[in-house]
């Protein structure tokens, strides 16, 4: 959009709601990340720490393919150290790696320990932002300093941390999911409440906080909105959808339908366009790339060469691949054609 622009409340609008879709990314993969964990839950303390650090090793690959694919598409205007800049893969894979030892927990103690966890990464995010950090480089100092040109995992790990606590309390629910969500969408509630009344006082906990940088009530704006749109999601799949889904067709593959579009929006593709667009032309440009996203997706879930995919590694030994409970980062391998 071009500067001059952003002031309409649209734009404004936008920058919650852009921020929204990260936060929901890490949230979902904390819950795939969970759910694996909870597979292994009958092995021996070793092999269970050992699978959720191939995980973690995991996204940390996919992290610097991801880097690379987009140095690399951009040559020769590009400098090298692109190559380290740490965007959301990065964080997921370097929140992942922090959070593996909670593979040595059970049941409820691993729920609480993940929700401290998040509490602990949101609630110190301000204290990392005063730290004085000169001498570290930058490369590794974006990794735990919040920074509005990078993702952290301060205070982005938290969303995370808090989806590794759903995917773990998952499997502990019987019955009874009707009442939970309720419960779910009240606590959404309350956390898009007290995000906000906090935010807005006019005094602080914290020596300097910037409530769109590194503020604990940004992230508890962010978790009710995520938990909101979860329940809203649930009702709607129980009661109210029948047959094919976009939406679950772009939840699917959404490891593709992240990396294929950064490169579309960010890359060098559609660059002479970059700050040149009024609101409207923005809104028909996001809506253009979800169609094309979906069609993307549809390609994806029926080409015949993705069975050869599966069937490389639908053998695979669940208790310890770093394959385990991957829902949405991996189901755009599925045989299915949907």
């Amino acid at each position: 959009m071009a500067p001059e622009r952003r002031d309409h409340a649209v734009y404004l609008l936008s920058q919650f709601f852009g921020g929204q879709a990260a936060a929901i990314f890490l949230f979902l993969t904390g819950i795939t990340y969970g759910l694996g964990m909870n597979k292994r839950d009958d092995l021996p303390a070793w092999p269970r720490l050992a699978g959720s650090l191939r995980r973690a090793r995991y996204l940390l690959l996919l992290a610097f393919l991801f880097r690379f694919q987009m140095w690399l598409f951009a040559l020769p205007g590009q400098p090298w150290t692109d190559l380290l800049r740490v965007d959301a893969l990065n964080v997921m894979g370097a929140t992942a790696l922090a959070l593996s030892a909670l593979a040595l927990f059970r049941g409820l103690r691993r729920v609480r320990w993940a929700v401290a966890a998040g509490i602990a990464l949101a609630a110190a995010s301000p204290l990392m932002s005063d730290l004085e950090t000169g001498g570290i480089p930058g490369p590794v100092r974006d990794y735990f300093v919040p920074s509005a040109t990078a993702f952290s995992v301060f205070p982005w790990g938290s969303y995370l941390a808090f989806g590794l606590a759903a995917g773990s309390a998952i499997p502990l629910i019987r019955t009874g999911w009707i009442h939970v969500m309720q419960g779910t969408a009240l606590c959404g509630f309350g956390l898009v409440m007290a995000g906000r009344y906090f935010g807005n006082l006019p005094f602080s906990v914290y020596p300097h906080a910037d409530f769109w940088l590194d503020s604990p009530a940004l992230v508890a704006c962010k978790l009710g909105v995520t938990l909101l749109l979860g329940t809203g999601a649930f009702f709607w799949t129980e009661y109210f959808s029948e047959g094919w889904s976009w939406v679950q067709l772009l939840g699917s593959t959404s490891l593709a339908v992240y990396w294929i579009h950064v490169e579309l929006v960010y890359g060098w593709w559609f660059s002479a366009y970059k700050e040149a667009l009024t609101v409207w032309q923005c809104v028909a440009a996001a809506a253009a790339l979800m169609v094309l996203m979906v069609a993307m997706s549809a390609a994806i879930r029926c080409t015949p060469w993705k069975k050869a995919l599966y069937s490389r590694f639908k053998n695979t030994d669940h208790n310890t691949s770093v394959h385990d409970g991957e829902a949405a980062n991996a189901a755009w391998i599925s045989p299915t054609c949907e």
